[in-house]
Parts: structure tokens; sequence; C-alpha cells
């Protein structure tokens, strides 16, 4: 009978080892969960992160894409014959050689250009021959040039541009400060200029391109 009970109780021992084994297992399943869960958030929170990047970088693109020009609608070029007229410097007899391209929004409105192309060289003709050699060796009288023959051009073939306002001169503001108030109350001021009700019109002449300049 005695050596009966170490059979009986040793015959326990692999039950407890068994669970013991189950638990770890368990364990073990979990962490490996827990893990992987942690894992795939992290992983969502990545590919949402490059998400909103990428939209970034695509809305940045389209910016840049629509600064550069459509290569499948290029512009229309129009050139004209160069222009040799003499300026309007007293001290000396200045001339200037000047070449033009318009820049205009389709070929028709190019071919309606030709048309009228005596009375548009005869307006930017009037314009060259108002300026002096000191006026257009500047850049900024260069860009007034531009816009002055852009709108000419455009209301000569009947097309109301508006009138940009005048530019300040450096040399109309006294040097010193010293002017007193009443000088200026007295001095007449220019009207202002009414707008029309109806607006003006989009010019279509775009662009005033010099492929030329000489002033001698």
């Amino acid at each position: 009978m005695s050596a009966a009970a170490p059979l009986a109780n040793g015959a326990g021992a692999p039950v407890k080892k068994g669970k013991k084994k189950l638990i770890i297992m368990l364990v073990v399943v979990l962490l490996v969960l827990v893990i992987a869960g942690i894992g795939a958030v992290l992983l969502l929170k990545k590919k949402a992160a490059q998400d909103t990047d990428g939209d970034d970088t695509t809305s940045a693109s389209a910016e840049q894409r629509s600064d550069k020009p459509d290569l499948k609608h290029p512009p229309t070029f129009l050139p004209l014959d160069p222009f040799v007229v003499n300026l309007a410097d007293k001290d000396a007899d200045r001339y200037a050689q000047v070449g033009i391209t318009l820049e205009v929004a389709d070929p028709h409105f190019a071919e309606e250009m030709k048309a009228f192309m005596p009375a548009i060289r005869n307006g930017i003709l009037m314009i060259l021959a108002h300026k002096t050699s000191r006026e257009l060796l500047d850049r900024a009288g260069k860009e007034q040039l531009a816009g002055e023959i852009q709108r000419e051009s455009a209301r000569t073939m009947g097309i109301d541009v508006a009138e940009p306002e005048p530019a300040a001169k450096a040399d109309d503001k006294p040097a010193d400060g010293a002017k007193d108030k009443s000088a200026d109350d007295d001095e007449p001021k220019p009207k202002k200029k009414k707008k029309r009700a109806g607006g003006s019109e989009p010019n279509p002449i775009k662009h005033v391109h010099f492929s030329n300049f000489i002033v001698q």
C-alpha cells in the first residue's frame, strides 16, 4: 500500500506542467497580438502622413504646371517690321531702332490686326517720336513703352482699354521737404479721370516683346 502512494502523487505533475505551458503560450500569443496591433497603428499613421505629403506635392506640382506655358496651345506671336525713328532729344540728334513682336490671344485676332497694321504702326511711331533717349535707355522706360504700345494698338482696333494710374516721379517730390503747405495749396491739382460705367474690355494683346532695341 505504501508503494502505491508515490505513484498517485507523481501522476499529477504532468498535468500542472501542461497548464503552465498553456498559460505561457497564451501570454506569448497576446504579446504578439499587442505588438502586431501597435505596428499596424504606426503603419497606418505613417501611410496617412505620406498621403498628406503626397497631396501637398501634387498641389504644388499643379501650381508649377499652371505657371509653365501650355505647350499644347502655344501663344500667337505677330512680328512687326522694325521701327527707325528720331527721338525727342533737344540737345542732340538721337534716334532709335526698335524691333517689336506682339503676343496676342489667338491666330484669328492676329489676322485681324494685319488689316489695321498701317494705323497700328502709325500709333507706335507717334509714341516713339515723343520719347527721349534717356527714357528709352532705362529699364522702367522700356516697360512703360511696352505698356503704351500695348494699349495704343488695342485702341486702334476699337478696343476700350483702361488707362493705368500715373506713377509718381521722384523728380516731382521736393528734395529736402522744405516746401511749405501754403505753396502746395496754391498749385492746381490734376483732376482725376472718371471711370466709365461700362468698364473696359480685356486686352487681347497680351504682351509686347522687343526683339531689337538700339538707341544712338
